[in-house]
Order: C-alpha cells, then structure tokens, then sequence
C-alpha cells in the first residue's frame, strides 16, 4: 500500500519529461531503494531450465516471485513518465531494459538539451497565479538543471 502512495505522490510532482531526467533519475532511485526494488534496475533473471528437482522448484518460485517484483517496477517507471514517453519505451519487457535505454538517451549533455535549457531560463516569465514561493522554486529549479548540465 504504501508503494502505491509513493507513486502517486510522484505522479502527483514532475513525471519525467525527458528535459528532467537527472531529477526524475534521482527520485526514481531514491524510490526503488526504499523499496528494495533497485536491483531489478541492474540486474535481469532468467527462468530456470525445466527439471524436476527440488531446487529447481526452489528456483522456479524465487523467479516467479522476482518477475511479480519485475512487473511492479516496470509499472512504476512507465507509470511516472508522461503519456508521450511510455510509447517509446513500453515495448522493454523489463525494468533494466527501460532503465538503460532512458539512461542513454537521456543522460549527459546534448547540445541541443543545453540549447533547450538556456532557452527555457531565457524566456520564462512569472505566471500571475503563481506566488513569489512558487516563482523562486521554478527559477531554482532550472538553474539547478542549468548547472548540472
């Protein structure tokens, strides 16, 4: 339950945008971590070959109950990313596919990303409805995706 609140919760925030990848990566680890739902993001199982032993049951039920948990963290990460991204990486069957193939097209310095940051710092102008608070958070936070950059 408390899984779902999570999400939820960031669904409710910044899903990723592709221009926030180094928040959105920062939050989803933070978020799988807690869960103890990172590994699924490293590492991939296989089904065990068919046999008729008892480790091999063994072995069966520890993959069933790691593909259940692979599910999961797939849903999370689809699930916190806008509906123009998750066509693009739905077709992953797992969770380490989805998370490396965002890591390589989203991690570290294009130009054209820098270009797109700086114009966005450039033109942003304080919404009316938005307060002094909200504002400094939003002029903080691109100076922040600046700097990383």
């Amino acid at each position: 339950m408390a899984t779902k609140n999570i999400i939820a919760d960031l669904n409710k925030g910044e899903k990723l945008t592709g221009t926030n990848y180094d928040i959105w990566h920062k939050k989803m680890t933070f978020l799988l971590n807690d869960q103890e739902l990172y590994e699924h993001l490293t590492t991939n199982m296989t089904r065990p070959l068919k046999e008729s032993t008892a480790e091999h049951c063994r072995d069966l039920e520890v993959f069933k109950a790691w593909s259940k948990k692979d599910r999961c963290v797939r849903f999370t990460l689809l699930s916190c990313m806008y509906d123009e991204l998750i066509g693009a990486y739905e077709h992953c069957p797992i969770p380490k596919e989805i998370w490396d193939q965002l890591k390589f097209d989203f991690w570290g310095t294009s130009v054209t990303r820098l270009r797109s940051l700086v114009l966005k710092f450039e033109m942003y102008k304080r919404e009316p409805k938005n307060s002094m608070t909200e504002h400094l958070r939003i002029m903080s936070a691109m100076i922040r995706d600046l700097k990383n950059a």
